[in-house]
Parts: C-alpha cells; sequence; structure tokens
C-alpha cells in the first residue's frame, strides 16, 4: 500500500472506554533509504544513536524486509512476518536492514484496557518481537483501522480500538499455535473435545481417555491445557455447567432431574458448583 500516517486525538469519552488510538500509518523504507523518514514530528522520530521512549503502547507489523531492534534486554532480529510490542517507557530503537528496506504497519494507542490486555503473560516484556509469519488476518485489521482513521467518523476510536483488540487476540492465538504447529497432540485434542462434548451428560475418566490415545495422562493434561486453557476436567465441567443453564431455561425439569441427567452424583454437589461458577444456585438463576 501507499505510504499513509495519521495522528489523533482522543477526547475524555474515548479516554474513557478503556483504549484509544494515537497514531497509525504505513511506510515502505527502500533500500539504502536513510530511517526513519524525517516528516514525522518530533515526538516519533528518533536516531538511531539515541534512541527513544514513547508514552504509549505500539504494534509496527513488518510484511516485507528485514532489520534490527534493539532494547535495554537485548538485539532482536526482525524479519517479513514480525510483530513489534513497544511500550509506555520502554527505550529502543530499530532499522531496517540496508540491503532489504522493509514495510510496516504501525498502531500508537493507549489507556487502561490496553495496560490489562498488555500484561498477559505472552506478551513477555524481555521478548519485545513476536516472529508470527505475513498473516492475512493481521493485515486486514491494519487495513480496517487505517480506512476508519482516514475518515475519521464519530465513533471511530470505539471500532478501531475494538480492532486493535481483536490483533492483540490473533497474536496470542498465533503464539499458541505454535507449540501444536504440525504435531499429532493437536489432533487428538480435537478428538478429545469432541468426544467429551459428546458425552457431556456422562461420567469420563480422563486418565483412561489418555491411554486410548497411547500417551501419558500428565503430558495429555498438560498439552489439553494449553491448547483449550483448562484441564479436561475443568473442560468437562464447564460444559456440564452450560448445559445446565440452558435445561434450566428451556425446560421445566427440576434442579433434582437436571442434576442426574448431567451425571452429578448429587444434587448437593451440583447445585455447590453451579453456584460456584454462575454466581446464583440453579433455583436463583431460573427464577
Amino acid at each position: 500500500m501507499d505510504d499513509f500516517f495519521k495522528y489523533l486525538t482522543a477526547g475524555e469519552e474515548d479516554q474513557n472506554w478503556g483504549l484509544f488510538l494515537n497514531v497509525a500509518g504505513a511506510y515502505s523504507a527502500k533500500p539504502g533509504q536513510s530511517y526513519p523518514p524525517v516528516r514525522h514530528p518530533s515526538g516519533y522520530y528518533f536516531s538511531w544513536e539515541g534512541g527513544r521512549v514513547l508514552q504509549e503502547y505500539q504494534l509496527n507489523y513488518i510484511t516485507h524486509g528485514s532489520g534490527v531492534m534493539e532494547t535495554r534486554e537485548g538485539t532482536f532480529s526482525i524479519r517479513a512476518g514480525s510483530v513489534l510490542l513497544i511500550r509506555p517507557g520502554m527505550w529502543h530503537r530499530y532499522k531496517p536492514n540496508i540491503k532489504s528496506g522493509w514495510q510496516e504497519h504501525y498502531l500508537g494507542f493507549n489507556g487502561d484496557l490496553a495496560a490489562r490486555l498488555l500484561s498477559h503473560p505472552l506478551f513477555d516484556h524481555s521478548q519485545p518481537v513476536l516472529h508470527v509469519g505475513v498473516r492475512e488476518e493481521l493485515i486486514d485489521t491494519y487495513y480496517k483501522v487505517f480506512d476508519l482513521v482516514a475518515e475519521e467518523h464519530p465513533g471511530f476510536q470505539q471500532i478501531a480500538s475494538g480492532l486493535v483488540v481483536k490483533m492483540l487476540g490473533y497474536l496470542i492465538s498465533f503464539e499458541k499455535q505454535k507449540e501444536f504447529q504440525g504435531k499429532p497432540i493437536a489432533a487428538i485434542i480435537e478428538d478429545a473435545r469432541f468426544k467429551i462434548r459428546q458425552n457431556v451428560d456422562q461420567h469420563l475418566d480422563m486418565e483412561h481417555m489418555a491411554q486410548e490415545y497411547n500417551i501419558g495422562y500428565s503430558y495429555f493434561r498438560k498439552m489439553f491445557k494449553n491448547y483449550t486453557g483448562m484441564s479436561p476436567h475443568k473442560y468437562h465441567l464447564e460444559l456440564k455447567v452450560m448445559r445446565a443453564k440452558e435445561l434450566l431455561l428451556v425446560t421445566n425439569k427440576s434442579v433434582k432431574e437436571i442434576s442426574y441427567d448431567l451425571g452429578f452424583q448429587t444434587i448437593h454437589y451440583f447445585s455447590r458448583l453451579f453456584k460456584q461458577k454462575v454466581g446464583k444456585s440453579p433455583t436463583e438463576f431460573r427464577a
């Protein structure tokens, strides 16, 4: 795409939303060209010798070329498909290789929600460069943000902020997928999830299930949790609670009948677990 950038102002309503944009742009650094371009305002421009410190978060996505980034944590190689994650107060500097140049897409943003989302363990301070590959999902999201900020229709900040959250979700998803890419365990977990859903009303022996896949239970449990965010047993319980909520709302079955239908040993255990998960007893939820 053509070079593009726009600096934005966020009103009080935008800031209270929790995440707001300060800048958005794309830039193509040609081979042999000086970097960064001098047309940026003083708050963003930097020299390689001095580096810079921003008071915002930035996501800079490199889709072509290669280069290097330096922070107090060390030196990091950049290639096509790298995302540079810059935080407020973080000293840094980066540049493309003189022979390759690069194509960058960047968003600068701030807010309480931004701080909370960027505290996710996968966004490690010591690893400011994520190698996720050239992903159509990310490129498309950047372009949608650029369209919004170019026109600045009322409410564009709120829509754009949602796209930034979507982008951060993609980054987490891509990082999680790396552990399973091309490995048989991914297919095993998908099959296990299907079995658990198909037998939500049954008692399932997760250790026996792992044996059926010819893998140890500790490994199965660990990889299942890494894949889904919860252990197989908890995954099963969460599905039971979801099914219980559905039955409470759309049937006239008693709490005791629903407890029995879903395979709980006692109504007391079912009621206690339901209140723990939902915040209300089954009777209160139905009412």
